[in-house]
C-alpha cells in the first residue's frame, strides 16, 4: 500500500477529491486485486461512470455545438465516448501509475490495457460524482475530453477506424484488412486481442473489451502506421 500513497494523493489533488476518500481508492482497484486482497473493485464505479460520462458528453455537445443535428451529436459522441478515447484520457491523467491489479495482470503488462485504463477513467469520474456531485464531474469530465469532442467537431462525417482502413485497403488493391482475434484471461476479466493484414501482412495488433473493440483498436494503430 506504501506504494499508491504518492500516485494517489496526487491524483486526489488534481481531481479535487479529499486526500483520504475511499471512493478513489475502490476507483483505483481493479477486479484482479479486489479478487486477491478480498476488496471491493471498480467494477459498480465504472458501471455508474459510464453513465456520468456519457451524459456529460452529450451535455458538452448540445450546450457548446448548437449547430449539430441529433445524427451528427451522436456521431461525436461515439467518437468520444469510447475505449481509445478515455483509455488515452486515463494515460494523460497517469492512471497506470495508479490502479490496483493483482498479480497476474502486473506480470502480463495489464496496466497498459485500453480497456483496464477506460474503465479506471469511468470510475474516477463515478467517484468524483458521488462525492462533489454532477457538475464537478461534468467539468472534470469537459477538461478531460474536450480537446477530443473539439476534434470529433472538425470531422463529424469521419469513419469508423474498420471502415477507414477497408476503403484505403480496397483502394490499394488489396482487397478488404481481415482480422484474427483471441480471448485471453479469466471469464471475468477477458481481454480480446486482434491482429489486422493487409493483404496477407500483419499491419498492427489491438486490444479491447470485446471482439469489436479489440479489431477497432487494431484498425485504429494500422491506420496510424500504414505509410510507416
Amino acid at each position: 500500500m506504501s506504494l499508491l500513497v504518492t500516485p494517489i494523493t496526487d491524483l486526489a489533488a488534481r481531481v479535487g477529491l479529499s486526500r483520504a476518500s475511499a471512493l478513489l481508492v475502490t476507483a483505483m482497484t481493479h477486479s484482479s486485486y479486489a479478487a486477491e486482497h478480498d476488496v471491493e473493485s471498480n467494477e459498480r464505479l465504472e458501471f455508474l461512470g459510464d453513465a456520468v460520462v456519457d451524459l456529460a458528453v452529450a451535455e458538452l455537445i448540445v450546450r457548446d455545438y448548437p449547430e449539430l443535428n441529433e445524427g451528427g451529436a451522436s456521431l461525436v459522441r461515439s467518437r468520444v465516448v469510447n475505449e481509445s478515447s478515455l483509455a488515452d484520457a486515463a494515460r494523460e491523467l497517469g492512471l497506470g501509475h495508479v490502479v490496483r491489479v493483482g498479480r497476474g495482470v502486473h506480470k502480463e503488462n495489464g496496466l497498459e490495457r485500453p480497456s483496464l485504463l477506460a474503465d479506471a477513467f469511468e470510475a474516477l469520474v463515478a467517484a468524483i460524482f458521488l462525492e462533489r456531485g454532477y457538475e464537478c464531474a461534468r467539468d472534470f469530465v469537459g477538461d478531460a475530453l474536450g480537446r477530443i469532442v473539439e476534434g470529433a467537431i472538425k470531422e463529424p462525417g469521419s469513419v469508423d477506424p474498420k471502415t477507414r482502413l477497408r476503403q484505403w485497403s480496397e483502394a490499394r488493391g488489396t482487397g478488404a484488412p481481415t482480422y484474427d482475434v483471441t480471448a485471453e484471461g479469466p471469464s471475468h476479466d477477458v481481454n480480446f486481442r486482434a491482429g489486422v493484414y493487409v493483404g496477407g501482412e500483419l499491419l498492427a495488433r489491438g486490444q479491447g473489451r470485446s471482439k469489436k473493440a479489440a479489431e477497432a483498436d487494431a484498425a485504429r494503430r494500422a491506420w496510424e502506421l500504414r505509410d510507416a
